[in-house]
């Protein structure tokens, strides 16, 4: 079985495509989308610097980092590469997080902070895994990107940024409590076709669901400052 039911054919530039996890990047960006849009007035300019940076630190750089533990999705990208492309893409992302706190507010700084050190401690599994958990994967990758987007919008946080946060960390978790079987049973080899098949797709269908869930309602959000 492919290691991911988005994991394309190993080799060249396939290798990028699948190592970004596409439907997982989007699911978690929609977060940005539902903190910005849950906001009293969208910044197009803090809207589309914001969207960069979770794109560069959690779809390419985190999702490099995992690759290099273990190479979960079979790819065939060098080490080095691998290595590069972290370093880069998170520095990068850290870079935007200080220009758009220079030019709005300099409390943007804490949550550029906080994610380069989320990003590092939770895929480089520092500290024994203390931060590799699900629980903390639920804070960061769920509640992180809704209150940094809010408050690059809005300057401050509120009580509904708040309560979206709970949401993107149950919704994070529910995806966790999915996805880990159907990773072991597409990379452990432990099960047959039929025990495997009857793991995966129930589960990888839910999967998709909720993706195209979580990027609806993103999208409705922002949508409905076009009013």
């Amino acid at each position: 079985m492919r290691p991911a039911f988005y994991a394309l054919r190993p080799g060249g530039w396939r290798d990028y495509v699948t190592l970004l996890h596409p439907p997982y990047t989007a699911w978690h960006l929609s977060y940005v989308a539902v903190g910005a849009g849950l906001a009293p007035r969208l910044d197009g300019w803090r809207l589309g610097a914001t969207f960069a940076a979770f794109f560069l630190a959690l779809g390419v750089g985190a999702h490099a980092l995992d690759e290099l533990n273990g190479r979960p999705l079979r790819t065939e990208i060098p080490a080095s590469v691998l290595v590069a492309v972290a370093l880069a893409t998170v520095a990068g992302a850290a870079a935007i997080g200080i220009a758009v706190a220079v030019s709005f507010s300099l409390w943007l700084l804490a949550f550029a902070v906080a994610g380069t050190f989320l990003v590092l401690a939770y895929n480089l599994e520092l500290w024994g895994g203390l931060f590799h958990t699900n629980l903390w994967f639920g804070l960061a990758w769920g509640a992180f990107p809704v209150l940094t987007a809010y408050f690059a919008m809005a300057g401050r946080l509120r009580v509904e940024a708040g309560v979206a946060a709970g949401f993107a960390t149950l919704l994070s978790l529910a995806q966790r409590a999915l996805s880990t079987p159907v990773r072991a049973a597409r990379r452990g080899g432990a099960l047959g076709d039929a025990e495997a098949a009857a793991v995966v797709l129930p589960a990888e269908t839910a999967l998709r669901l909720l993706t195209g869930a979580a990027i609806a309602l993103g999208a409705a959000l922002l949508l409905s400052h076009l009013r």
